[in-house]
């Protein structure tokens, strides 16, 4: 029997334990490239980004899954997306291709799972966007204590209807807006998504409860919509074109120490014109184009402001870890020089402008291809850790260039939050997840990863291996590249270095075998 002193102890440890667990933060962007925002070489303006980063962690070499929903599949699990049952962006394609579900399946837990019975109040505001059939595949059914987002997916920014696919904007379970029930005037996917996850915030607090959220803008994903006053802000500045644009983000990226000094650009696709090949009318669209992208991360940093000041007036601010990434490089959709597909002027609720591979090449910069690649276009992110209470103070403002992935943000998360990862969770085996814990790096102590990590998404294949980079393109011959050397793929070492190129090759292809074949799923 415990005595009445004894019992206080234990309730005041208890309190003490779950005060010292850091409340946590997930912010990631949809469809941005490695170099959009200012602290990784932008001309756009983030203040509010770029203040968490110098005064906190920025990582050179941190990779996501190449493609929205493999990424977010990842991220929520721990798992390589194949495993999670999202290798793909198919929907639900049935047991004969269990690696391609289209959503995440029950052998896999997700943050939230984890996290709430540990007392943690779980939030997800925004695009979902790995599981929408049934309403126990939306965040509620995963684990999430409080949602306000949709569940198809992102893609639009005025109201539900603007995207070409079936969209839905719901509170929990209730839907409040879509095709046929629209928001109000002022509504804005970015402001919406940040201002209900603090209200959800403040009701943690309120409760005295840690809290996490998961905070997944659409933006700056096509269609380009923003608003007037945030596009304003960049007309004109665009029409420099987009080779000046890319030098300077090239230098700028040396300079901030991102890049080594002889970093080379890696070659434009040939067939995009110079820009002093336009004429005066088309550099005035491209600058239209790029304006209204740059007013959408704008948007964006705006409110991670607002999440900033927010924070500090409920007083978590000091023991909150935020993290900041992308779930995939620019896109080249669109055509090499955008388009505008709705009848609307850019920028606006009933336009569907895209901004083309020209300025997706500049967002990438330094690196090769695109959204959907394995090439660092495809997979590299900006990747910020900030946290004041939990970061070394000697390292704030430090850069970590050892190569993780977005595997690791479960582990990172479990060992923040004193959480056990469960074996079998509602009857299910659970898949063991992938990656390491970055608490470590908080520390200022090396990673030590031992294994590869991988990467596959509609054949587009890649390994990494400490300074090795395996990589291939659908239907093309691998690739090998030393990263130490060669960040933006130019030299190519597969002919030179066939004994890398095939243990390699071999690592992969058992690693492919594991994740996908239907016999691991049994």
């Amino acid at each position: 029997m415990f005595t009445k002193s004894l019992l206080s102890l234990l309730l005041l440890t208890l309190a003490c334990l779950a005060e010292q667990r850091p409340n946590i933060i997930i912010i990631m962007t949809d469809d941005m490239g490695y170099s959009d925002i200012g602290s990784y070489g932008s001309e756009i303006k983030t203040p509010n980004l770029d203040h968490l980063a110098y005064n906190g962690l920025r990582f050179t070499q941190f990779y996501n899954a190449g493609r929205c929903c493999p990424t977010r599949a990842s991220l929520l699990t721990g798992l390589y997306p194949h495993q999670a049952g999202m290798g793909g962006m198919t929907n639900d394609s049935g047991p004969k291709r269990p690696a391609f579900r289209g959503r995440i399946m029950e052998r896999a837990v997700t943050l939230a799972e984890v996290l709430s019975p540990t007392g943690y109040h779980t939030i997800q505001t925004g695009k979902w966007h790995v599981g929408s059939k049934k309403k126990e595949w939306w965040p509620l059914g995963r684990g999430f204590d409080r949602t306000f987002g949709s569940p198809q997916g992102g893609g639009f920014y005025f109201r539900p209807a603007d995207f070409k696919l079936h969209r839905q904007i719901v509170r929990n379970e209730d839907v409040l807006f879509d095709r046929e029930i629209h928001p109000p005037k002022d509504f804005y996917t970015t402001d919406a998504y940040t201002d209900e996850g603090l209200n959800f915030v403040h009701e943690a607090v309120s409760q005295k409860k840690p809290f996490m959220w998961y905070l997944a803008y659409n933006a700056p994903h096509f269609p380009l919509q923003a608003k007037e006053k945030d596009i304003a802000k960049y007309r004109g500045q665009y029409k420099k074109g987009w080779d000046v644009i890319r030098e300077n983000r090239l230098q700028k990226l040396i300079d901030l120490g991102l890049l080594k000094e002889n970093t080379k650009l890696s070659p434009k696709n040939p067939m995009l014109p110079s820009w002093d090949s336009l004429s005066e009318e088309q550099k005035d669209t491209q600058d239209f184009y790029m304006a209204t992208y740059a007013a959408m991360i704008d948007s964006v940093d705006q409110n991670i402001g607002k999440i900033v000041k927010k924070l500090k007036s409920l007083k978590v601010y000091e023991n909150t870890l935020i993290i900041f990434l992308c779930d995939n490089g620019a896109t080249s959709e669109g055509g090499k020089l955008g388009s505008n597909r709705g009848p609307g002027k850019v920028g606006q609720g009933n336009s569907f402008a895209y901004y083309g591979e020209a300025w997706a090449n500049v967002s990438n910069t330094p690196f090769r291809f695109y959204k959907k690649f394995a090439h660092e276009g495809g997979i590299a992110t900006p990747f910020i850790a900030h946290w004041p209470k939990g970061i070394r103070t000697n390292l704030k403002g430090a850069l970590i260039s050892e190569p993780c992935h977005v595997i690791d943000i479960m582990p990172t998360c479990l060992e923040l939050a004193k959480a056990t990862y469960p074996q079998t969770y509602k009857g299910n085996t659970i898949v063991p997840y992938q990656g390491l814990s970055l608490n470590s790096l908080f520390k200022g102590q090396n990673l030590n990863r031992e294994k590869p990590l991988f990467f596959e998404h509609e054949g587009n294949k890649a390994l990494r291996f400490g300074a090795w980079k395996l990589v291939s393109k659908k239907g093309s011959q691998w690739e090998l590249y030393n990263m130490k050397k060669d960040r933006t793929e130019l030299n190519d070492l597969s002919a030179s270095s066939p004994e890398i190129s095939t243990r390699l090759i071999q690592k992969y292809k058992a690693w492919w075998k594991s994740v996908t074949s239907r016999k691991s799923y049994e």
